[in-house]
């Protein structure tokens, strides 16, 4: 299941911590965080999927726990306001249908019929050779190849999807140009 969390909220809005807290009640455990930005109406299940991310990422084996790490931190940087998720991979009837993903931003899937469905505009995934990120929203599927492919270094690029084994493998900073140019996008 995808479970969205908000970034900051509208500019300048001021999150509302929603419920009070009485001295003693949680016991000393950390309480769950919920914040509203009135301005947006958005609803922050912070610690949720805050937790599901780590747990996933430290859960990787080395240097992939790194370069997730390392990727994690740079989507954050080039995203800083949108929204986080995480995707187990299972299903409403739980089955597994993918790898675990984390998500960033906001992309509004369309389908045929009609019907819509929001989701993270880039996904981030660890897979048995290596890691994918996902770039959602380009119309153009040939743009990733053509303008980022031979400057990538070691990865595999398709209409939306760039895959490699280790982040050494690949040229960084060409990889950040292009999830800022389907962040835009």
């Amino acid at each position: 299941m995808v479970q969205p969390l908000e970034g900051k909220g509208a500019p300048g809005a001021t999150p509302l911590l929603i419920g009070v807290l009485k001295r003693g009640h949680w016991a000393g455990k950390i309480p769950p965080i919920c914040f509203i930005f009135p301005s947006a109406g958005v609803l922050l299940r912070t610690m949720e999927v805050q937790k599901q991310i780590n747990a996933y990422i430290t859960s990787q084996p080395e240097p992939k726990r790194s370069d997730m790490q390392a990727l994690h931190g740079l989507m954050l940087r080039v995203l800083p306001a949108g929204k986080l998720w995480f995707s187990d991979g299972k299903n409403s009837d739980g089955k597994t249908v993918s790898n675990p993903t984390i998500g960033y931003g906001h992309y509004t899937i369309r389908y045929a019929d009609g019907t819509t469905k929001d989701f993270f505009q880039i996904g981030l995934s660890t897979n048995t050779t290596g890691i994918s990120v996902y770039i959602l929203g380009i119309k153009d599927k040939t743009y990733l190849a053509n303008t980022f492919g031979k400057k990538l270094g070691k990865a595999s690029v398709t209409g939306y999807c760039i895959k490699f084994k280790n982040l050494k493998d690949i040229n960084v900073d060409v990889l950040e140009a292009a999830i800022r140019s389907g962040a835009e996008a």
